[in-house]
């Protein structure tokens, strides 16, 4: 039995995939489950890179992805809908964050949206198809 969905947004997109969102809040109101919604944004502090970021910058884009996050979500779900959701914000490599925010919160289904693959998908791996490949539950792609 399903009790909780782990539903991976894009937020760096000018329009994020609603249709994404939607599928995880159907599958949780039919099977009751809790519905998680994250994003990842990248890891600003990492190496020669964080020298050209202010500091505090991590920080601030977190909160705003956060603050986005809870909005896009709120104006496709609806407020009421929303307040039941746990918003989350991961930093790194979508894939690898995707994957622990899903172990962590103890998720049985990860719902995540999908591209039509290009060469290099098939070459290298897109998120989702790393997501597939390595989750420790079932995983259900939107496309």
């Amino acid at each position: 039995m399903t009790k909780s969905i782990l539903c991976a947004l894009d937020m760096s997109q000018a329009r994020p995939d609603d249709r994404t969102l939607m599928v995880a809040a159907d599958m949780a109101r039919h099977y009751g489950a809790r519905l998680d919604v994250v994003t990842v944004i990248p890891d600003f502090g990492v190496g020669e890179v964080s020298s050209y970021f202010p500091s505090g910058f991590q920080d601030k884009a977190r909160a705003k992805a956060i603050e986005a996050l809870t909005a896009h979500v709120g104006e496709v779900l609806g407020d009421e809908a929303n307040r039941d959701i746990r918003h989350e914000v991961a930093v790194g490599r979508v894939y690898d964050e995707v994957l622990r925010v899903a172990e962590d919160a103890g998720s049985d289904l990860i719902v995540v949206g999908s591209h039509d693959p290009g060469l290099r998908d098939y070459l290298i791996g897109s998120n989702a198809s790393r997501i597939v490949r390595h989750a420790p539950c079932s995983v259900y792609v939107v496309r």
